[in-house]
């Protein structure tokens, strides 16, 4: 069983403020609906492709704020709750615990928007390392920011194939 590591809580305002903020702006083909359902499917981002390696919702539907889940990339772990949800359009959730010591907060946010015949999905990720993880962060995070980058564009594929 993993050792879990607490975060401390999060909310949009740490998109304003934290030293780390990633934005995705990506237009899918499907309608706003489709990508909706994606999002709060079982499988969620895992279904887009491979970097989502896991997703187990913990929380009894319907979901809602206070929502939880479990996901997983590979080896890194997350447990996360949802502080926003606006069903049909988006939500936005914080890590309270993660398998590695490496963050002091970390929230995403995901917005659906019809965008002519298809849907523009806006992701923001706002990251705040650990103090002794501040330096090394900096250097990596050209690297963090592609490999959400990744994920983003995964759903871009996932969606041209429906």
């Amino acid at each position: 069983m993993p050792r879990w590591f607490a975060l401390e809580p999060a909310d949009a305002g740490l998109f304003d403020s934290a030293p780390h903020v990633f934005r995705y702006e990506k237009h899918y083909d499907a309608d706003p609906a489709q990508v909706w359902e994606s999002l709060q499917s079982d499988e969620s981002l895992s279904a887009w492709g491979s970097t989502v390696s896991s997703l187990t919702w913990t929380s009894p539907r319907p979901f809602g704020i206070g929502t939880t889940r479990t996901v997983g990339l590979g080896p890194a772990q997350v447990h996360e709750r949802f502080f926003r949800w606006e069903e049909g359009s988006g939500y936005g959730f914080y890590v309270y615990e993660a398998n590695a010591p490496l963050f002091r907060r970390f929230a995403e946010d995901y917005r659906v928007e019809p965008d002519g015949t298809g849907t523009k999905f806006t992701w923001l990720v706002a990251i705040e390392p650990v103090g002794a993880m501040r330096l090394p962060f900096r250097l990596l995070a050209p690297l963090v920011k592609a490999g959400f980058g990744r994920m983003a564009s995964d759903g871009t594929k996932y969606f041209a194939a429906r």
